[in-house]
């Protein structure tokens, strides 16, 4: 059997890797009559079916309300949803619909509303349909309020809290990349940084943190806190021992690693959350925990320091949920 000499594989970073395991993948499938399927993250080559039809589904359902209060079909226009009454008429749509793909699952969503939130269930709809219509401008200026409430809870078990973790604000953005650019122009309009600081990133990291840092609006003087796959892809005593240099203004994180999918360990996060207590209390952390759901018993920085200023990208996360106990 011929050796195999990995050490070509030394210099590749490990998206570089990611990409050619993609393309073995690849050509695997091609050679059997088995479909691959990619469970990784970013783009996957398939759909989450049930939510879809629901939303799809629930898209007429508003209509309905639009025109109820006023249609006309000549001119195609209808009129706006009325919140009175409106979970009743949904219920009794739903019934009518009661064979079409999501109707059961719209009407399993709206009773979990109800029942495990306490929401007012007309108001719960109403939202929802107003919504879905997509007729307001330039509000709302923030999460909806039952959104919110419902994206929160899902936080919570996503980052592995209790309920002692208290409440964050949650302020939803049209993409990760763009959440990355609020964060730092923030950072910068409140004159918690300002240009020529230096920060410190966990590497390797989701490019556009280093790409940002380099902006000449920014100009970010970057030390990077190396964790290697000799450690287990875990910060060692040697590179967090950097953070303790009063020069670095904050700390950016992405937990799990990208593109490693290795969660900080417990031993780890506890030596940080020391370090930043006994010897940097100044020290601002920025975690992005947007793999967490592919660990089993994550638990986030987020909700271990007090200090930490969160960034995460939840409907990426929704979309990884059901993968959680089957990614180390």
């Amino acid at each position: 059997m011929a050796e195999i000499d990995y050490r070509e594989y030394e210099h590749m970073s490990p998206f570089e890797i990611k990409d050619g395991l993609m393309k073995l993948a690849k050509r695997s499938a091609q050679k059997s009559a088995h479909a691959l399927l990619n469970a990784g993250r970013g783009n996957p080559n398939w759909i989450a079916t049930t939510p879809r039809e629901g939303f799809f589904l629930f898209g007429q359902f508003a209509l309905s309300e639009c025109r109820r209060s006023m249609d006309n079909p000549a001119a195609g226009l209808a009129g706006m949803p009325q919140m009175n009454g409106i979970a009743a008429r949904l219920q009794a749509w739903l019934a009518k619909h009661a064979d079409d793909p999501g109707a059961g699952f719209l009407s399993k969503m709206v009773d979990h509303g109800v029942k495990a939130f306490g929401f007012d269930a007309d108001a719960f709809v109403f939202e929802l349909t107003d919504s879905i219509i997509g007729d307001n401008y330039p509000v709302p200026d923030r999460m909806l309020v039952h959104a919110e409430q419902v994206a929160h809870r899902y936080l919570m078990w996503a980052m592995g809290a209790d309920a002692a973790a208290g409440k964050f604000d949650l302020y939803a953005v049209e993409g990760g990349t763009a959440a990355m650019c609020y964060i730092f122009k923030s950072l910068m309009a409140n004159r918690i940084l300002k240009k020529g600081d230096t920060i410190a990133m966990g590497t390797p990291i989701f490019t556009p943190y280093i790409e940002i840092a380099e902006l000449e609006d920014y100009a970010f003087n970057a030390v990077h806190i190396r964790a290697t796959q000799e450690h287990r892809f875990q910060y060692s005593d040697d590179e967090l021992k950097k953070l303790e240099d009063p020069k670095i203004k904050a700390f950016f994180i992405v937990n799990p690693g990208n593109p490693t999918s290795m969660a900080i360990d417990a031993p780890t996060l506890k030596k940080l959350v020391n370090l930043v207590k006994t010897k940097r209390p100044d020290l601002i952390l920025l975690t992005d925990d947007v793999y967490g759901t592919f660990v089993p018993n994550f638990r986030s920085l987020a909700v271990q320091h007090d200090r930490c200023l969160f960034l995460l990208e939840i409907f990426r996360m929704h979309r990884l949920a059901a993968r959680r106990d089957c990614h180390q």
